[in-house]
């Protein structure tokens, strides 16, 4: 018996690119170079993110980091991490665009220190700016709708919401958030960033119906990033398969799996 393909394809795009991998990656944290490098290629990640505040290639020596980098071929997402104003997010911003040649660019503006959660009315202003100046931007922000409206009402076709604070592991908070937002938003690209620890979580959020994943954390500092970066492909990829297939519904009352003794289990009961 063979059973169709059914476009189970994780090709999509993402702003103005066609990419085939739903999991993008970040570069910090790794305890090498070499292992960052074998991480990202285990993981089939298209896009990964560079901070031009810890590894600027021309001022803060991070030639060898950016020749690497280079290197690995993949679309590059930088980001205003360590941004705590909107002021800041944008001129790290412009510094981006210059120095690695993209008009993407990730948007972090953090409000507060001991969350690391993004400010919002920091990133609204930040967006709208950057926008008007043509950049793609990627908003990390919470799981909001007010918030989130208003940042596809300044012109962001991505959305990046939290699933708890950025390093914390602890996974997806509040999932009932984070489907009202796809709800919401049909027709935006909606990227879970932040708060993944492991691969379960991933699939959960593809399962319902995001379009994609970015960490960092839990690849990096893990006791192997480079079979943890394999897992979360993996995980990735069955999530989205699924969300395709589409999910059993949940109900209150068991239900047998295993027929009628004495009839095959296509048998139609009679009404």
């Amino acid at each position: 018996m063979t059973i169709a393909n059914n476009n189970t394809s994780s090709t999509w795009q993402l702003a103005d690119t066609v990419i085939n991998s739903r999991l993008l990656i970040g570069t910090a944290l790794y305890p090498s170079i070499a292992i960052m490098k074998q991480a990202i290629i285990a993981s089939q990640a298209e896009v990964i993110t560079v901070s031009i505040r810890r590894q600027n290639p021309v001022t803060l020596g991070g030639n060898t980091f950016w020749n690497e980098v280079q290197s690995l071929n993949k679309k590059l997402l930088p980001n205003t991490a360590g941004c705590h104003s909107a002021k800041e997010a944008i001129t790290t911003a412009l510094m981006a665009r210059e120095i690695f040649s993209t008009h993407w660019v990730k948007l972090e503006v953090i409000g507060n220190d001991h969350t690391l959660q993004p400010d919002p009315f920091a990133l609204l202003e930040a967006a709208r700016e950057l926008i008007s100046q043509g950049f793609e931007v990627f908003p990390y922000c919470t799981d909001d709708l007010i918030l989130c409206e208003k940042l596809v009402q300044a012109g962001c076709r991505i959305l990046m919401p939290w699933a708890s604070p950025i390093g914390s592991g602890k996974g997806l908070l509040n999932p009932y958030a984070l489907q009202n937002l796809r709800r919401a938003f049909p027709s935006v690209n909606l990227i879970v960033d932040a708060g993944i620890g492991k691969p379960s979580h991933a699939a959960q959020a593809l399962e319902m119906g995001y379009d994609g994943l970015l960490l960092n954390t839990a690849v990096a500092r893990s006791a192997n990033p480079v079979m943890m970066a394999n897992a979360f492909r993996q995980a990735v990829s069955a999530g989205h398969l699924a969300a395709k297939a589409g999910l059993m519904v949940e109900q209150e009352s068991g239900s047998p799996s295993t027929p009628v003794v004495g009839k095959p289990f296509w048998h139609q009961a009679d009404n």
